[in-house]
C-alpha cells in the first residue's frame, strides 16, 4: 500500500515514485505526490520526510 499524507487543508495525497534518466545519462529516482492512488504509489523511504509548503498545502519528500 502506497504511502499517504493527509495536508493541513485535509487534502489526502499519496506517494508515487518513478524512475527517471537525467541528461547525462545518470538514473534517479524522483517522488511525487497524487490525489488517486496509482500503480507506482510506494512507501516513504527511510532517511526521508515530508514537508509542507505553509502557503498553499503542497507536499514535498526531502532527506532528513
Amino acid at each position: 500500500m502506497a504511502y499517504k499524507h493527509t495536508n493541513s487543508k485535509g487534502v489526502t495525497y499519496y506517494l508515487n515514485s518513478k524512475d527517471v534518466t537525467l541528461r547525462g545519462g545518470k538514473q534517479q529516482t524522483i517522488y511525487y505526490f497524487s490525489k488517486d492512488q496509482r500503480p507506482e504509489g510506494c512507501d516513504l523511504p527511510a532517511g526521508r520526510e515530508v514537508n509542507e509548503n505553509p502557503r498553499n498545502g503542497f507536499l514535498t519528500v526531502k532527506k532528513k
